[in-house]
């Protein structure tokens, strides 16, 4: 039987929505796509900006190559060829007006080799022999979900949360890690632990490279112009077969008999079979005005978060260790929460002679720094930057970019959450999907594979 032509409406034109849109053509259904973003330009937060022979990423600067759906994603787009892969160096934590390198074998901040791990200046000695009882210690009492930070703290204690676990962390969800989700952010430790009872022992009898004698190599990828080229690229795929509709905010979405009406911001409506929301989660609730069945999956408000990119002559600065850059540990009075060293981590970006530093404002409680301008953010940076290595002169240029309520925070219980959401939009909106940073993880790779799920729901819907 002749399946009835649909049209399918995506919502969003960030990376998930791109990768939605590519995917959903490639299955070569009888259905009309229409993808409509708010903003004049497509990609979301992933914004290159390139100048004088400088790449600068002001959103996302990379994917993890082991979450294989980004660089399957790249090379189905025939970009394989521009991928790089980052630098390995050194990396630090900033205490105390010192850096103090990361431990060798540290997983996620968790220590695995005792010999570095007795050799750091960071950890006291009390902090030590609590991390070394992690061995022995019970695991924890099954439970459904729980904080990140109580788990840590439990197995390895708080000075090691404080100063190792939680600035990476935070690194790459901008959080207060004892309100963090542990099932819907790092659930795999869990597992660990429950399997094996001692988290390190299970890191050391799981860690795949650990008796290799290759050389270590970097675990991220991009592509040699940007990311910004993968955004180009996506568009320029979809562009002849799917509606593309730029400048465009979508006021409201009703359900009408077996359709959706979608009403745009120039009072047009149009039609739609089955809807994908990439929207940020206050946004879909929002547009659907359906707050019986959106509920709360987000209990606290997203954070907010901005970078400074500083260009400097070679000779500019001073004392600059070896290394590619420095996460803050907690306790710190820095307003910077981490700073990396472009042009050591991607040597790609940066013409020969220079040097090109990004580094990260925002978290929570000092969220107002991204009320001032940037040369106010230019200078906290550089004055907390001076605590650590000398700067001689001002950036050649630079680039601020501010990340308005950016970061989803996903709380404890997060994951139940999403699941009732998604189980509330089948009985009452079938036919609508989510996906997104908001919902099941915030990095591209993730965010890469829910848009490939919800494709493969709106193509077992149409049968």
């Amino acid at each position: 039987m002749e399946r009835k032509r649909q049209t399918v409406a995506i919502l969003g034109g960030g990376i998930t929505g791109l990768t939605a849109a590519y995917y959903l053509m490639k299955e070569e259904l009888p259905v009309d796509i229409v993808l409509i973003e708010q903003n004049s330009r497509l990609g979301g937060k992933i914004r290159t900006y390139q100048s004088d022979g400088f790449t600068i990423e002001r959103g996302p600067d990379s994917f993890l190559e082991r979450k294989v759906t980004a660089k399957k994603l790249v090379e189905d787009l025939g970009l394989e060829h521009e991928l790089i892969r980052n630098a390995t160096g050194q990396a630090y934590i900033l205490s105390e007006d010192h850096l103090h390198a990361m431990p060798k074998g540290a997983v996620m901040g968790i220590p695995t080799d005792f010999d570095a791990f007795e050799q750091t200046t960071l950890i006291s000695d009390e902090g030590k022999e609590l991390v070394k009882q992690e061995l022995t210690k019970e695991k924890m009492e099954p439970k459904d979900d729980l904080s990140v930070g109580e788990f840590f703290r439990y197995r390895l204690g708080d000075e090691v949360v404080d100063k190792l676990i939680h600035p990476l962390i935070s690194g790459i969800y901008a959080g207060d890690i004892d309100r963090l989700s542990l099932q819907a952010t790092f659930p795999q430790y869990y597992q660990l632990e429950q399997k094996y009872g001692s988290l390190i022992e299970a890191l050391r009898k799981t860690q795949t490279n650990k008796a290799s004698n290759k050389p270590k190599q970097g675990q991220f990828l991009t592509l040699k112009d940007g990311l910004g080229s993968l955004v180009d690229a996506l568009h320029d795929e979809i562009k002849l077969s799917v509606d593309v509709m730029l400048d465009t905010e979508v006021k409201s979405v009703e359900k009408n008999g077996d359709r959706y009406q979608i009403q745009l911001d120039d009072h047009k409506k149009i039609a739609v079979d089955q809807i994908l929301s990439t929207l940020p989660f206050e946004a879909s609730k929002k547009v659907f005005n359906k707050p019986e069945l959106f509920g709360q999956v987000l209990e606290e408000e997203n954070t907010s978060v901005a970078n400074v990119a500083m260009a400097f002559p070679h000779e500019a600065i001073e004392q600059l260790p070896e290394g590619t850059g420095f996460v803050v540990s907690r306790k710190g009075d820095y307003r910077i929460t981490a700073c990396t060293w472009t042009h050591k981590k991607w040597p790609h970006t940066t013409p020969e002679g220079h040097l090109l530093l990004r580094a990260y404002v925002g978290k929570p409680g000092d969220e107002e720094i991204l009320q001032k301008s940037d040369d106010e953010i230019i200078d906290i940076a550089i004055q907390d930057l001076n605590r650590v290595f000398t700067i001689k002169q001002k950036p050649n240029f630079q680039v601020v970019t501010r990340w308005e309520n950016a970061m989803p925070q996903y709380t404890v219980g997060h994951i139940e959450r999403v699941n009732s959401l998604e189980k509330a939009l089948k009985d009452k909106l079938p036919g609508v999907y989510v996906a997104g940073n908001s919902y099941r993880g915030v990095g591209l790779p993730d965010c890469m594979d829910q848009a490939i799920d919800a494709v493969h729901q709106i193509k077992k819907n149409h049968f």
